[in-house]
């Protein structure tokens, strides 16, 4: 038992002698110098603090057309997609009602003008009767008034003078006669002129139903929609198409209330537009809608997607129902930028090599945020005043000294 014991001794010792050695030091190296790399000292900077609103891409002048009279479509000369001109027709409507009502208009004006014509001839009559009339009275005013001197003289009976005096009242009675003929010929004549005036004015009426059977288009732009077909009766009220203006265009974003305070008419803004990709373009506010709404306690605020000679700020063409954002300036804030060459992106995380006291290249992760230009503001990961590598950042690996 004490051999045995004596055995295992011996050999954990010699297990044991191994591990009590010294080991070496391995060798320290030296850092990697890296020369042709470029430093920089980042720096707080200004920049334009803006606030993004979301929005919905519409068209200027959208007319939705409806028929003013009642009818069945005939014709429909247009589809969703195609290109109009103003005045350009569009929808034909059964327009025999109208056709008949103008006949009768027209039918009433012609009766009203012989009627016009009959008086006009009896006014002229009774003007000549008159003239006549106020002759013979001018007549037997003379001869009486010579009569009633002779009967002073004696020299006529008074039977004569009598007779004279009958023809007198005679000759003013048909003067008076005569003239009142002819006020009442006048009269007529006046309610002619207005029945005349009427007939005129049913005429114009008929001719504006009929027109209603023709659409035409109020602008020129594109149609949206279409519900009119062959067929179907129209009626007044009922859409039957949707032009809007295609060469038009704004954005409507829908801003908080607390922010509508920091934006004026005419305020510059930067739209982005999803369907046309990443870039921007400048626009300009050229509404603001001073009702807010209460659920979302936000106004609604339009930007003109075009210039003032009227071209379009965006291209390819824009339309209706495109998603955007709006960037509003509303002041200045101290931002860390650095270049985009600067950066190392690997998978989700981004870095940069910043340059310690001994020269020494360390990387450092950090997060980014809105891009300006060729440079990204960093919001964590870097401080004011620290050096990071801008340029040659393909040259360096982490631990060289930079010279």
């Amino acid at each position: 038992m004490r051999k045995k014991w004596a055995v295992i001794s011996i050999v954990s010792l010699a297990i044991m002698i191994p591990s009590c050695e010294k080991k070496e030091k391995a060798p320290i190296e030296k850092p990697t110098a890296v020369q042709g790399v470029k430093i920089e000292t980042i720096k707080l900077s200004p920049v334009e603090e803006g606030y993004e609103a979301v929005g919905t891409v519409r068209s200027k002048t959208t007319s939705a057309l409806s028929s003013k009279t009642v009818g069945n479509i005939l014709a429909v000369h247009v589809r969703e997609g195609d290109r109009v001109r103003t005045g350009q027709l569009l929808i034909e409507i059964d327009d025999r009602d109208s056709r008949a009502q103008l006949q009768k208009a027209q039918a009433g004006l012609r009766e009203v003008q012989d009627a016009q014509e009959e008086i006009e001839q009896n006014i002229r009559a009774a003007e000549s009767a008159r003239e006549a009339a106020e002759a013979g009275k001018s007549l037997a005013l003379v001869t009486f008034n010579r009569y009633q001197a002779l009967l002073e003289q004696k020299s006529v009976s008074q039977q004569e003078f009598d007779e004279v005096r009958a023809k007198l009242k005679i000759a003013e009675a048909e003067a008076d006669r005569a003239g009142r003929m002819l006020q009442a010929l006048m009269a007529k004549k006046s309610q002619v002129l207005a029945k005349t005036d009427q007939a005129k004015a049913d005429i114009t009426n008929a001719q504006v139903y009929l027109g209603y059977s023709r659409i035409l288009s109020p602008i020129n732009g594109i149609v949206t929609s279409k519900q009119a077909e062959v067929g179907p009766l129209a009626a007044p009220g009922v859409p039957l198409l949707t032009i809007e203006d295609n060469s038009h265009y704004r954005l409507e974003v829908s801003v908080e209330d607390s922010m509508l305070k920091k934006i004026r008419f005419d305020t510059p803004v930067q739209i982005s537009i999803d369907a046309l990709g990443p870039q921007e373009f400048s626009a300009k506010v050229s509404e603001i809608v001073p009702a807010s709404d209460p659920a979302s306690r936000s106004g609604t605020v339009k930007i003109d997607l075009f210039d003032e000679k009227g071209r379009s700020a965006a291209q390819p063409v824009l339309r209706s129902g495109l998603f955007g954002k709006a960037q509003f300036p509303v002041g200045q804030k101290q931002v860390i930028r650095i270049p985009q060459k600067a950066i190392l992106q690997d998978g989700q995380l981004v870095s940069v090599f910043i340059i310690d006291s001994s020269n020494i290249a360390r990387l450092r992760l950090i997060k980014t945020g809105k891009q300006y230009g060729d440079q990204f503001e960093v919001l964590s990961g870097l401080n004011d005043g620290d050096r990071i590598v801008v340029e040659g950042i393909e040259r360096v690996k982490e631990g060289d000294r930079v010279e």
